[in-house]
């Protein structure tokens, strides 16, 4: 299966200079969050894969002009072709605003989907906007790691790790890819394409 990755800043390929062949082959989109809602309606328009999404810390317009023909999988488990993919949105909070938590209430997000984790048996893809905290995030309140992310990886060891916020143009804090533990993190920044085995994910990630 191949996923493309979008967050924080509009790809100039997949939109000034869009070809349809450039989405060929995609089976599935994921964005991370700060991306222009009209942005993901266009691809979602010359695509039939689904285009899921989170809200990062500056999509306070979505609630006016959500992305048409795309689903917001906040606080949910979405399945598909068996791989589960959970969504977690949001920064830590540095100001007044939507999308944003402090440490205690992301770890209140994640206790509460305690039902859907276990009726799922776990999660293969974790989608978020944030970074782990000291993985790959950085000391200002406004780019710091969540902790839950940090407590969901140990505990579920998930496959995949996918969140956006730390730029390319940040220097040191910007890892395209690294691993913890079990799981690899993509940092999805403009666009990453990743390629999975749907035949090794799916399976029952409990402790």
């Amino acid at each position: 299966m191949k996923i493309l990755i979008l967050a924080d800043e509009e790809c100039k390929s997949l939109w000034d200079y869009f070809d349809k062949s450039k989405l060929a082959g995609i089976d599935l989109i994921l964005s991370c969050g700060d991306l222009s809602p009209h942005y993901l309606s266009f691809i979602a328009t010359f695509t039939s894969a689904p285009v899921l999404y989170v809200h990062g810390n500056h999509d306070g317009c979505y609630e006016k002009v959500p992305p048409e023909g795309c689903l917001c999988i906040e606080n949910q488990i979405y399945v598909h072709k068996g791989i589960r993919i959970m969504g977690l949105g949001g920064s830590m909070r540095y100001k007044d605003g939507p999308h944003q938590f402090s440490q205690k209430e992301m770890k209140k997000r994640a206790r509460k989907m305690w039902f859907s984790l276990h009726r799922h048996k776990g999660f293969d893809i974790l989608l978020a906007h944030s970074p782990a905290y000291k993985i790959n995030d950085s000391d200002d309140l406004p780019h710091m790691g969540f902790e839950a992310f940090v407590d969901l990886m140990d505990e579920y060891s998930p496959s995949y790790f996918i969140h956006g916020h730390v730029h390319g143009n940040y220097g040191g804090k910007y890892k395209r890819i690294s691993q913890y533990k079990n799981t690899t993190i993509i940092n999805g920044y403009q666009q990453y394409i990743l390629e999975v085995d749907e035949t090794k994910l799916g399976q029952p990630k409990t402790k």
